[in-house]
C-alpha cells in the first residue's frame, strides 16, 4: 500500500536514527517518506499528513515501494560521500574515521552506562540493580582498535552488521577441554555479568532425574521406622546429598567451560551419588563408612577442582582456596567420625555438617571483620579478593525452583497405590486425593503467591537476605518431604471406616497399618507445619525504599521500609498490590496460626484416624490458599464473571447514521465494500 501527496514546498532536515527503525526519511526531491507498520497506521497517517502543506509518500513497511524509496535514497547518499571525498580527499577520510572512532566510543560508554535490553527483563522480575554491568564477550573485545579489526568500523561484534548468511559456516566445535571463564564477578562494588542470562543445561537436568530417587530413598526410609534415629538419620543424609547438590549448581553457575572435561566431571559426580545412596539405609548399622567414603570422594573431587582452578583462573584465587580450605577441614571431620561411635561421632558430624553448610560464607563475615581490626588488615582483604565470584540470579533460581518440583513430585507419587477391589472408591482414595489436593496448594502459594510481584530477589537485595533465602531452603524442603513421606503411609492405613486392606494389591497391604504410630502423625503435621512456616511471611512498614550500594559488600543494601515477607519470602521485598482486600500482615498472621495448629495437631492423638487427620489438614492448607486468593484480589473488582461490560472498537467508512438505519431496516452491510471505502477518503465512525 502507498499513498503520494506533494505541493510545491520543499523542506529538508537532519535525523539520527542511532539503529533505530526509520519511520520516516528525506527523498532526493525533497519529498518525506512516513513508514506505516499497518494498513491502519497508513490510514491515520494520511489523514493526518493531509491537513500539512508538505509533500509526502506513505508506505507501509516491507512493502516495494518502501523497499524501492530506500534503495533510491541509499544510492543517492553514496554518491554524495563519493563526491564529498574526490572533492575534500584527506580531510574528508580524516574527518570520517574521527566520526567511527566517536561512534565507537559512544556505543562503548552506552554499554558502560546503560542496561541492555536483555537485562530489562532481569530487573523486571527480580529487580533493579544500579551497580550491575554487563561484560563484552571475548571475541567482541579482542580487537586490536577500538574500530575493529579491519580499522575502519565494520568489526565482527557489530550487532547492527551481524552476517547472518555467515552463520551457516559458524557452527559449535566440542571440545575436550576449554578453559574455564568466570561467568559473573564483583568488582569494587559494581556486578559484572554477561548480558544474556544463563541457560539450564541438559546435564543439569540428568542430575534431577537422580535426585527424584535420592529423595524417595531418604523419605521412605524414614517413614518406614518414623523414630527418633531414623529422624537423626534422615537430616544427616538429606544434608549431605543436598550440599553435592548445591556445590554442583554453585560451580557450574560460576564457571563456563562446555566441554567434554565438565561432562565426565559430571557423570564422576553421579557414580559418587549412586554410591552414596544404596548405603543410606544401612549407614546406622554397617555401611556408615561406605556412604561417607562416596560422599568424600565428591567433595575431595571439588576440593581439587578448586585448587587446579587456582592456577587458571587467578582473578579469584583467594575465593577458590577459601573453599578449599573449608573442605579439606570438613573432610578432616567426616573422617574422623569413622573411627568413631556415638554419641561422640553425632559431635563430629554435625561441627562437619556446619562447616560443610555455613562454611563458604564464612569468607563474607572475615572480610567484613578485617576492616575492624585495622585498617592494614581490610586493606589487605580488599587486595585479596578484589574479584569476587557471584551466583547468576536466574540460573540460581531456576535450579532451586527445579528441586522444589522435584520434591512436590514425589509427594505426589508417594499417594500413589494399587487396587484391587472392583469398586476402588474408599477411603484410600479419597485420602489419596486429599493429599493430592495439598501438594497442589503447596504448590500453588510457593510458585504463584510468594514467588511473584517481587520487587527486590532475596539474591540481589541484600548479604543476609541471599543467605537466609539459600539456606532456608534445606529445612523447607527437609520438613516436606518428612511430611510427604509420611502421608504416603497415612493413604494405606486402614484404621478408619471403607478402608479394607484386602482391596489393596498384596504389597500395599503388607504395608498397611492398623493402627497410627504416634511418628507418623508427629512427622506428617509437625513436617508441613514447618514448611508452611518456611513460606510464611510477615510484614513491616516504613516511608520509603532507598537503594544503597557499597563496594565492600559485595551488592546492594537496603534501608528499611519495605514489605518484608516471611522467612523464604521475608529475604524479598514485594510490591504492595494497590486496593488489596487484605493487607499482607494479616494474611501472613493467618498462615503462621494455622503452622501453629498443625504443630499442635499431633496431641489429638487416638481422637483422629487417618482419614480425619487428612482431611484436617488439608482443609487448614486450602484455608490457607483461600485467604491468601482472597486477599489479593482488589476491592471493588468482582471476583466472579466480567468486570464491566464487554466493547468491541472498530473503524468502518460509514456514518452511524446510516449504519443504524441499517441495521433497523435489515439490510445486508458489505463488509468489503466498507473497507474499499474507508481507503478513498477520511470519514470515519468508532463503534
Amino acid at each position: 500500500m502507498s499513498s503520494t501527496h506533494g505541493s510545491g514546498n520543499t523542506s529538508s532536515g537532519r535525523h539520527h536514527h542511532n539503529g533505530r527503525r526509520i519511520r520516516q526519511f528525506l527523498r532526493p526531491d525533497g519529498r518525506r517518506v512516513h513508514v506505516a507498520h499497518n494498513p491502519e497506521d497508513a490510514i491515520k497517517l494520511k489523514r493526518h499528513l493531509e491537513t500539512t502543506n508538505e509533500p509526502f509518500d506513505v508506505y507501509l513497511h516491507g512493502s516495494p515501494e518502501h523497499l524501492e524509496a530506500l534503495r533510491e535514497v541509499h544510492g543517492h547518499h553514496e554518491r554524495r560521500r563519493e563526491e564529498l571525498r574526490s572533492k575534500h580527499g584527506d580531510a574528508y577520510d580524516e574527518f570520517e574515521k574521527v566520526r567511527l572512532e566517536l561512534d565507537a566510543l559512544s556505543a562503548e560508554l552506552r554499554a558502560i552506562t546503560e542496561h541492555g535490553v536483555a537485562l530489562d527483563a532481569n530487573f523486571s522480575k527480580y529487580g533493579y540493580s544500579a551497580h550491575l554491568r554487563t561484560r563484552a564477550d571475548h571475541a567482541d573485545s579482542s580487537s586490536n582498535s577500538i574500530l575493529g579489526n579491519d580499522g575502519n568500523g565494520t568489526g565482527t561484534g557489530s550487532s547492527e552488521k551481524h552476517d547472518w548468511e555467515a552463520e551457516r559456516n559458524n557452527g559449535y566445535a566440542i571440545k575436550f577441554y576449554r578453559r574455564p571463564v568466570v561467568r559473573q564477578y564483583f568488582h569494587k562494588g559494581l556486578l559484572w555479568r554477561a548480558p544474556e542470562s544463563e541457560e539450564v543445561a541438559s546435564f543439569e537436568l540428568f542430575v534431577d532425574l537422580l535426585y527424584v530417587g535420592i529423595i524417595a530413598v531418604n523419605g521412605d526410609s524414614a517413614a518406614e521406622h518414623p523414630t527418633g534415629d531414623s529422624l537423626l538419620r534422615f537430616c544427616i543424609t538429606f544434608i549431605l546429598s543436598w550440599k553435592i547438590w548445591t556445590d554442583f549448581t554453585l560451580i557450574i553457575s560460576w564457571f563456563e567451560s562446555d566441554d567434554m572435561f565438565q561432562r565426565i566431571s559430571v557423570l564422576f559426580i553421579l557414580a559418587c551419588l549412586v554410591g552414596y545412596t544404596v548405603n543410606v539405609l544401612e549407614s546406622g548399622h554397617g555401611t556408615y563408612t561406605q556412604m561417607i567414603a562416596f560422599f568424600l570422594a565428591a567433595r575431595i573431587f571439588g576440593l581439587l577442582y578448586f585448587m587446579w582452578l587456582t592456577f587458571v583462573v587467578p582473578m579469584i584465587r583467594a575465593t577458590l582456596i577459601w573453599n578449599a580450605v573449608i573442605i579439606a577441614m570438613a573432610s578432616a571431620l567426616w573422617i574422623g567420625s569413622i573411627h568413631v561411635h556415638d554419641p561422640q561421632r553425632q559431635a563430629l558430624i554435625w561441627v562437619a555438617i556446619s562447616l560443610d553448610v555455613w562454611g563458604s560464607m564464612s569468607i563474607l563475615a572475615v572480610f567484613r571483620g578485617a576492616k575492624h581490626v585495622s585498617k592494614r588488615w581490610g586493606a589487605r582483604m580488599e587486595k585479596m579478593f578484589e574479584f569476587f565470584p557471584a551466583v547468576n540470579i536466574e540460573h540460581k533460581t531456576e535450579r532451586t525452583n527445579a528441586f522444589v518440583t522435584l520434591v512436590f513430585g514425589y509427594s505426589v507419587v508417594a499417594l500413589l497405590y494399587q487396587n484391587r477391589d472392583s469398586n476402588g472408591i474408599d477411603s484410600f482414595y479419597g485420602k489419596a486425593v486429599l493429599g493430592l489436593m495439598q501438594a497442589f496448594a503447596f504448590n500453588w502459594i510457593y510458585f504463584e503467591i510468594d514467588g511473584v510481584n517481587i520487587y527486590m530477589h532475596a539474591i540481589r537485595r541484600k548479604i543476609w537476605s541471599s543467605v537466609v533465602w539459600n539456606t532456608i531452603h534445606l529445612p523447607f524442603i527437609m520438613s516436606y518431604v518428612l511430611g510427604a513421606a509420611a502421608l504416603s503411609k497415612l493413604v494405606i492405613a486402614h484404621d478408619c471406616p471403607n478402608a479394607d486392606a484386602h482391596h489393596l494389591t498384596e504389597l500395599w497391604e503388607s504395608r498397611s497399618m492398623a493402627e497410627l504410630h504416634a511418628g507418623i502423625r508427629w512427622f506428617y503435621c509437625v513436617g508441613l507445619g514447618l514448611a508452611l512456616a518456611c513460606m510464611g511471611e510477615f510484614r513491616t512498614s516504613s516511608p520509603g525504599l532507598l537503594v544503597v550500594f557499597s563496594p565492600d559488600q559485595f551488592g546492594p543494601l537496603l534501608t528499611q521500609t519495605y514489605t518484608i515477607t516471611g522467612i523464604i519470602s521475608l529475604s524479598h521485598v514485594h510490591k504492595d498490590v494497590a486496593g488489596a482486600r487484605l493487607r499482607k500482615s494479616h494474611r501472613l498472621a493467618v498462615r503462621f496460626v494455622v503452622a501453629i495448629i498443625l504443630l499442635c495437631l499431633p496431641l489429638a492423638q487416638h481422637h483422629l484416624n487417618s482419614v480425619e487427620l487428612v482431611a484436617v489438614v488439608t482443609a487448614l492448607v486450602w484455608f490457607v490458599l483461600i485467604v491468601d486468593l482472597y486477599g489479593l484480589s482488589k476491592v471493588g473488582v468482582k471476583l466472579f464473571g466480567r468486570h464491566g461490560r464487554c466493547a468491541y472498537t472498530a473503524e468502518c467508512g460509514m456514518r452511524r447514521k446510516e449504519l443504524e438505519q441499517a441495521v433497523k431496516t435489515g439490510q445486508t452491510v458489505n463488509i468489503e465494500a466498507l473497507a474499499e471505502k474507508d481507503l478513498e477518503g477520511p470519514k470515519g465512525l468508532h463503534v
